[in-house]
């Protein structure tokens, strides 16, 4: 297991396309979430456009077999399907396990919700941000993972946040019962958890050689991620230089790195940024594109407290 930074050519602009150029991925299967929007198509568009049979695992079924089609019209590969996913649905969630055999090679755990305005829960009472990012991707995971291990080799993407940087995982108070709900900090604290899954998979399924790497893929405006946003909010943090928007298939180009990159052979329980392994947060920086991973993110006790109390919300 290589112990040194990882970094690539690879940059803020570099595309998906770009990004998998010269791989092969023929023979090899893919599934990626929320991949009827957003960046979830481009980088499913990526995977397809070397050769992986792809599947689209949507929650909006008729949206999964529109991009599957395109996607298929735009690459040539004829093994690009889609499948039913509601991530808050436990039924819909182990379906999809049910349904799926046969090796799996690459997970990109990529769909999500953010800033739900008001505080809204799952079936079982957890959080909505926190249920749908992390606890629904997380018993997907697990369910999937006779596939990964049948695939000798798999890599799991978990599509993280730099909106990590604002919370940890509060342990005591995740579903806000004693605090007030705040949209962001309940995203932040989603977003952390998809670090820290990616920490602690990589030691539970590091024997089954399964390598899992998290990420934020940028800013992207055109996305279905920002619904929650007024188009006037969007719009101001466009014009306030805060942010440096990407497109969607800039978006996807960290994901498609993680996911297919030999560089990363033998990385495991990393954060990428702009296809670079990020550096630890620095608080003082200002009016970089590389903002840093919080030392939060990446805490093996944490990351394992955060598996238990998966495990245990997942029951």
């Amino acid at each position: 297991m290589t112990t040194t930074r990882v970094t690539s050519p690879f940059g803020f602009e570099s595309t998906a396309a770009e990004v998998v150029a010269g791989i092969d991925l023929h023979g090899r299967r893919a599934l990626v979430t929320g991949a009827a929007s957003g960046i979830g198509v481009e980088t499913a568009r990526a995977l397809a456009s070397a050769g992986a049979e792809t599947v689209i695992a949507a929650r909006d079924l008729a949206a999964g077999e529109r991009t599957a089609a395109d996607i298929r019209a735009t690459t040539g590969n004829p093994a690009v399907s889609a499948a039913r996913l509601d991530l808050l649905d436990r039924g819909s969630v182990d379906q999809l396990v049910r349904d799926l055999t046969g090796p799996l090679h690459i997970l990109v755990n990529n769909a999500g919700v953010m800033a739900v305005p008001e505080l809204r829960r799952s079936p079982e009472g957890h959080e909505l941000q926190f249920a749908t990012n992390h606890l629904g991707h997380f018993r997907l995971a697990l369910g999937l993972l006779p596939a990964l291990r049948a695939a000798g080799g798999a890599r799991v993407v978990s599509v993280s946040s730099r909106a990590h940087l604002n919370s940890p995982v509060i342990f005591d108070d995740i579903d806000f019962r004693d605090r007030p709900y705040d949209p962001a900090l309940a995203y932040a604290q989603s977003k952390t958890a998809n670090v820290l899954f990616a920490v602690a998979a990589a030691r539970h399924w590091g024997g089954d050689g399964i390598e899992v790497n998290a990420l934020h893929p940028g800013a992207i405006a055109d996305s279905n991620l920002s619904r929650y946003y007024d188009p006037a909010q969007l719009d101001a943090l466009r014009s306030s230089g805060r942010y440096t928007f990407k497109t969607l298939a800039q978006g996807a180009a960290t994901s498609v790195y993680v996911a297919t990159s030999p560089r990363l052979h033998g990385v495991v329980g990393r954060y990428f940024e702009n296809c670079q392994e990020d550096t630890p947060d620095d608080p003082t920086a200002a009016g970089t594109d590389a903002a840093g991973v919080a030392a939060y993110a990446l805490n093996p006790q944490a990351a394992e407290r955060l598996w238990a109390v998966s495990e245990q919300m997942n029951q």
